[in-house]
């Protein structure tokens, strides 16, 4: 009995992760400023994105948006379309962070 409840021990020491996750920070709705200046609407599809409803390259995305903001923290808007799943959305936002947007707004 003591040699199965070793096993098990054992088992679950190894099978266990003690490494700690990535976090994106999502601010919440009426935690943040009012929003102003021109609609930054980015949304998320499977496979492409459109910011303000025209279809936009990825690559581009970013000269796109610089051209919209005044300041490098302003909020962009971001919602997913029927297709785009949670990881597709997860990648898009640690994207515009890689990019320096860090103010995202995830909305339904």
């Amino acid at each position: 009995m003591i040699d199965v409840v070793f096993l098990l021990l054992v088992f679950f020491m190894l099978a266990a992760r003690f490494s700690v996750e990535g976090a994106i920070s999502v601010p919440l709705a009426g935690a943040s400023e009012q929003y102003d200046g021109p609609p930054r609407l980015l949304e998320v599809s499977q496979e492409s994105l459109f910011l303000n409803g025209v279809e936009t390259d990825t690559e581009a995305i970013a000269a796109s948006l610089r051209l919209l903001m005044s300041q490098p923290d302003d909020t962009i808007v971001l919602r997913a379309r029927d297709s785009a799943t949670v990881q597709r959305i997860v990648n898009v936002m640690e994207s515009l962070a890689g990019m320096g947007f860090p103010a995202v707004v995830l909305v339904e």
